[in-house]
């Protein structure tokens, strides 16, 4: 099938390099490009393809096409994905090959994420859209996470974790068990979350505590 990134930045070309890694284990893409409204189309994506328009040239599609939003602020995502309405696109989960599901049976996700290479999903673990996993994520039994999650490299998140929806995971943080996380926090690099944090609030440090800028 056909598939296009959103997004033609350098998380662009990452998300190109997981379709080949896609691609090595079963053919099933043939990426045709990108769609990005900040940059001329025409315009070289490294060599993964080139930029094919913007969200006016994704309405006119009048195929089947698959598109894979790669884009790390959950804003923008969640602003893209409600804006993209020609009933051609569809919205793929794109999993590296290295993912090791625990158990696969009880996993449950819904469409649009994106999970990165070396990643960990044990069981009873419930997923919605739009969330992307980047590399060396570990996600305990248990966890229950929404939609439009950014959740960035090497994230532990402990058993029987909650997420809502729209949060900001940054690289290296931990979340211990039990640790229900509502909608728009922002976690910092290598923070530790040990209580339940706020609503659209940022947490920083060891033990992670609220900052106010």
């Amino acid at each position: 099938m056909k598939i296009a990134i959103y997004g033609a930045g350098g998380f662009g070309k990452e998300v190109a390099c997981l379709i080949t890694r896609i691609n090595a284990q079963h053919q099933q893409w043939e990426l045709i490009g990108f769609y990005d409204d900040a940059k001329p189309a025409g315009m070289p994506v490294s060599r993964y393809g080139k930029v094919l328009g913007g969200m006016d040239s994704l309405s006119q599609v009048n195929e089947p096409l698959a598109v894979a939003i790669a884009i790390s602020d959950n804003k923008a995502v969640k602003r893209i994905s409600k804006a993209i309405t020609n009933p051609n696109v569809t919205f793929p989960n794109l999993i590296d090959p290295t993912l090791f599901l625990v158990d696969p049976v009880t996993v449950i996700m819904g469409k649009g994420n994106i999970i990165q290479n070396n990643c960990m999903i044990s069981c009873d673990v419930t997923l919605g859209d739009f969330n992307l996993i980047n590399d060396h994520v570990v996600v305990g039994h248990d966890n229950h996470i929404g939609s439009y999650n950014s959740i960035m490299p090497a994230v532990h998140l402990s058993g029987g974790v909650t997420i809502g929806d729209n949060n900001m995971l940054g690289v290296a943080c931990v979340v211990l068990q039990g640790i229900s996380i509502g909608h728009g926090v922002t976690l910092g690099a290598n923070s530790v979350l040990m209580t339940r944090p706020s609503n659209n609030k940022t947490y920083l440090g060891v033990p992670a505590r609220r900052f106010n800028f």
